[in-house]
């Protein structure tokens, strides 16, 4: 039983991204235009160039410096969340800085950050930490916030030590807003590793994708765009398994209440 519900899911959410496909393919095999190459061309491309000759080069850099950035981001907007939902005398300080540094353009970062850490993956690293860190530190301090009275009373009246009240307390509460914080922090990433690479750095998929655009390679170009896709649409994935896991009583409750 368990085993049908999972291929209908599979189905359901498969059947559209197939078709798109299977229609690209088709309809662009006896493309001979300049600017839209056959899919074929576009996957044959990527596998030659960003594969096979471009994984270590390429790929695995520009996910690395993802990776750090978004876990960066992602653990100091949790922490200085909490720090601040908790506080309100930090809250109403902070307030006014956080909403002016937030309301800055990340690429209008890039020539501080080129200043400060020149070419290289600091720089891009840094620059991902600080355009993506808001959503996580802004859902953090509103999960924190929205905590019912009651039961931070009865946290009091149980004598629990601030380590117990954020983790057996807070960080149940807020998980959901917390996650949802993070999902948007991974799409800014996403797109800051490629703008970042594009303006400070010697390799990478955003340094491949603005040398194929210079030098007018529309096929690499197009490579190098469907790989970000497909790269955004694993992490994607890979993030809402670790979600579900993390969240698995909220599922549970919703399940619960679905059945009642």
């Amino acid at each position: 039983m368990k085993t049908g519900r999972l291929w209908r899911a599979i189905l359901l959410r498969a059947w559209l991204p197939a078709a798109l496909v299977l229609t690209w393919w088709f309809a662009s095999a006896t493309s001979e235009s300049l600017y839209f190459p056959s899919l074929k061309t576009i996957l044959t491309t990527m596998w030659d160039d960003l594969i096979v000759h471009g994984m270590r080069t390429d790929v695995v850099p520009s996910v690395e410096k993802f990776l750090i950035g978004f876990l960066i981001a992602g653990a100091l907007g949790i922490v200085f969340g909490l720090l601040i939902g908790l506080s309100p005398v930090l809250r109403a300080a902070c307030e006014p800085i956080i909403q002016f540094l937030r309301s800055l353009p990340p690429p209008v970062l890039l020539p501080i950050g080129l200043l400060v850490f020149g070419i290289g993956p600091a720089m891009n690293i840094s620059i991902i930490v600080v355009g993506a860190v808001w959503p996580t530190l802004l859902n953090t301090i509103d999960g924190v916030r929205s905590l019912d009275p009651l039961v931070k009373d009865m946290s009091r009246s149980y004598r629990l030590t601030l380590p117990q009240y954020i983790r057996y307390v807070l960080l149940p509460h807020a998980g959901p807003a917390i996650f949802a914080g993070l999902r948007t922090t991974l799409q800014i990433s996403i797109i800051l590793i490629v703008v970042s690479e594009m303006v400070a750095s010697t390799n990478g998929i955003g340094f491949y994708l603005l040398n194929s655009q210079q030098t007018f390679a529309v096929p690499e170009t197009w490579a190098g765009t469907v790989l970000l896709g497909l790269l955004g649409y694993l992490a994607n994935l890979v993030f809402v398994r670790i979600e579900k896991y993390v969240l698995r009583w909220q599922y549970g409750m919703r399940a619960l209440n679905a059945k009642g």
